[in-house]
């Protein structure tokens, strides 16, 4: 099977990518252990701090490439141009009954070209796509570090799985991600709103009392409904299409030629005529 990591994770990589990981749960779950204030806006003022926790990220995961020499323009190009497919995918179902058609490709690019570009692709693509449907806000941070990981995780599947078993695995995967995707974004504005009810954040309760009230807050507005919708559209996009997307990404890599090394010939010189 064809599958490189063209934004290779070593150890300096994979410590920015765990400081990163780290900095995107406290985003999440810090009110569950510093008690927030009750006004629903209060992320309002979080936002500007959260796009500096956030954006950096990325940064510091492709320049600590570039001065390692593990990507060039290519990369770069792959990345730019993957991200604005992307984007130009979401309008088509964002909105409508939880369709959400941006996680198929990510998916299944992450699975092809590594963690470190998945990662990466996640977190631009939702900021592409945010930018071109007017969807900027306090939440967009949230949603950049959210599918930065369902990148990430795709990129860290087995590798050793071919075939209708590769598809099988990626579809399961797109599933779990869209499950995984609504819980973790419901965090960033349940502890502000349903206060006062038995569903809302109770600054009195210990972590594991809110955790647990969050769960039964998830499973009854969102698991059931947009969750579900997202899950399907995972499921049949990459059973449908996961296959012919695959080839075309990996041939893609195949004629970029991403690993191979660059050599420079002396130059031939010209004969000249009789």
């Amino acid at each position: 099977m064809n599958r490189v990591s063209i934004i290779g994770i070593n150890l300096r990589t994979g410590f920015v990518l765990t400081v990163a990981s780290l900095a995107g749960l406290s985003m999440f779950f810090w009110p569950l252990f510093a008690p927030p204030q009750p006004e629903a806006m209060a992320h309002s003022s979080d936002a500007p701090l959260t796009f500096l926790i956030a954006m950096p990220v990325i940064l510091a995961v492709v320049l600590a490439e570039m001065s390692s020499g593990g990507i060039d323009p290519k990369v770069l190009a792959l990345l730019g141009v993957l991200s604005a497919v992307n984007a130009g995918l979401r309008p088509l179902g964002a909105g409508t009954a939880g369709i959400e058609t941006v996680f198929f490709l990510l998916v299944l690019a992450g699975r092809v070209f590594g963690p470190g570009f998945g990662f990466a692709m996640g977190a631009t693509s939702l900021f592409a796509s945010a930018l071109l449907t007017a969807g900027v806000g306090p939440w967009l941070p949230f949603q950049m570090v959210s599918s930065a990981w369902i990148g990430l995780g795709a990129g860290l599947l087995p590798k050793r799985v071919t075939g209708k078993a590769e598809i099988a695995m990626l579809a399961a995967y797109g599933v779990v991600a869209a499950y995984a995707f609504g819980f973790i974004m419901n965090m960033w504005f349940w502890p502000f709103t349903a206060i006062g009810t038995g569903l809302g954040f109770d600054p009195a309760a210990t972590p594991w009392e809110n955790l647990h009230t969050f769960f039964v807050f998830t499973l009854t507005t969102s698991s059931f409904g947009w969750d579900t919708g997202r899950a399907i559209t995972n499921l049949v996009a990459i059973l449908l299409a996961g296959p012919a997307v695959l080839a075309v990404l990996r041939r893609a890599s195949r004629r970029a030629a991403f690993g191979a090394p660059v050599r420079f010939e002396p130059a031939i010189p010209l004969q000249k005529g009789p």
